[in-house]
């Protein structure tokens, strides 16, 4: 099968790469490296997600989005990965998602047209921290619409206006700032993100009331997909840039990059690349099609990406020489915001079993 993006998703991916190189690049970064007490949300970046419609990507047009797909949401992650994009686009967008898919129409009219407009920020707390993609590894409790539970490593909760709750029952929306509900902020390696751990006791929640393991387990594996992509960006990233470098980087009187040990790896790196690239996009469309490989795609996609950007950006610093290792060169941007990611929504150990067992049960 022969496949690539549209068009318009062409035209999506160059207006967010030009937007990017134009208004927040390295430089922009780098300030929420030297600033890890601010809020990490530069407002002008927030701004331009809501005007663009990129936070809208998901929603419906009835409730004002723009009603496109899992494919075109992750052009964008794409593009936010190799440009290691600050702020909560990803808990915005998953939190959308969850709304639209088991959100009532009430709830959908309600939450959405604010979401959609970058008025409402989303952070989302659907797994355990460590354990497997899988419903049954919700981290919340629920009893008689009150949640219970520690939320651990949850992103921007600490700015989030509305943030939602996997339990064992469903999901639930929750008032971060409500009752019940303390946040604790912490130091992250990789300062393009804020993470909290998130402590309920008692907190009211409301349901969803489409909730059903299915659309846990569905959103899920978005969020897989979606991430997947982020780290494709990465990896695609830090390959072209140490390429570059190394083109022009001289030793022995000849650019490194003329070394066939070099040359060679470098090679390796891009069809790892390729391929993962090509996973975590054909998983996305997957979703949309509702394709019955679908579930297989999304781990495929995040383990291929997984190993393909963790190999790339250890590459990147190698082959920087001396300068890779230091705090001033931008390769550690990549590198951190890589190992974050690495296991986010099962890692690629996590979803190799899946594929596994996914494979089993499917010739059985």
């Amino acid at each position: 099968m022969q496949f690539q993006l549209t068009d318009e998703q062409r035209a999506l991916q160059s207006a967010v790469r030009s937007y990017l190189r134009d208004r927040f690049g390295p430089a922009q970064v780098r300030e929420l490296y030297e600033n890890p007490d601010s809020e990490g949300i530069p407002a002008s970046l927030w701004s331009a997600l809501g005007e663009q419609g990129w936070l809208a990507v998901l929603v419906p047009e009835e409730n004002d989005g723009i009603g496109l797909g899992l494919l075109d949401a992750s052009v964008l992650a794409r593009e936010f990965g190799a440009g290691t994009v600050p702020g909560p686009w990803l808990g915005t967008v998953l939190a959308s998602e969850a709304i639209r898919l088991a959100g009532s129409k009430e709830q959908q009219s309600e939450r959405l047209p604010g979401i959609a407009a970058g008025e409402t920020k989303g952070a989302v707390a659907l797994l355990t921290q460590g354990s497997s993609p899988d419903p049954a590894n919700a981290p919340a409790t629920a009893s008689g619409g009150s949640l219970s539970g520690r939320l651990d490593l949850v992103e921007y909760a600490s700015a989030a206006d509305l943030l939602v709750v996997a339990a064992q029952d469903g999901l639930y929306l929750v008032d971060p700032r409500g009752a019940g509900v303390t946040i604790t902020s912490h130091e992250s390696r990789d300062r393009t993100t804020r993470l909290d751990t998130v402590t309920l006791d008692g907190a009211p929640g409301e349901k969803l009331d489409g909730s059903s393991p299915d659309v846990l387990q569905q959103l899920l594996d978005a969020a897989a997909v979606l991430v997947a992509n982020d780290l494709v960006g990465i990896a695609r990233k830090a390959l072209t840039d140490t390429v570059e470098y190394d083109k022009t980087r001289v030793q022995f009187g000849k650019p490194v990059g003329s070394f066939q040990a070099i040359k060679h790896e470098l090679a390796d790196l891009h069809i790892a690349i390729t391929f993962a690239e090509h996973a975590a996009t054909y998983a996305a469309y997957a979703a949309d099609v509702d394709a019955p490989d679908r579930a297989l795609a999304a781990s495929i996609a995040k383990a291929k990406a997984a190993d393909a950007a963790d190999a790339a950006t250890a590459a990147m610093i190698q082959f920087h020489g001396g300068i890779g290792y230091t705090w001033e060169h931008d390769t550690h941007f990549y590198f951190k915001r890589c190992k974050r990611l690495q296991g986010a929504y099962g890692d690629a150990a996590q979803h190799r079993e899946r594929i596994a067992k996914l494979a089993i049960d499917r010739a059985s």
